[in-house]
């Protein structure tokens, strides 16, 4: 029986970090966001603000 060849990376390792940097960085915006006001609605929100604005400035920095 043959080997079974390996199948391709989803994402590559350049992309997995801007993407992992910017959850961690949403998790801990959403976090302050919640402890502070109180509101779901608004922490979840701020995170999303904040993991687009956060995978943009990583993806800026760390070269090819």
């Amino acid at each position: 029986m043959p080997p079974i060849p390996a199948a391709p990376a989803l994402l590559g390792p350049r992309s997995a970090l801007i993407l992992l940097l910017g959850a961690l960085v949403a998790i801990g915006a959403g976090t302050l966001l919640h402890l502070g006001q109180q509101d779901a609605a608004a922490a979840v929100l701020g995170a999303c603000g904040a993991f687009g604005g956060a995978v943009l400035f990583f993806h800026t920095i760390i070269g090819p």
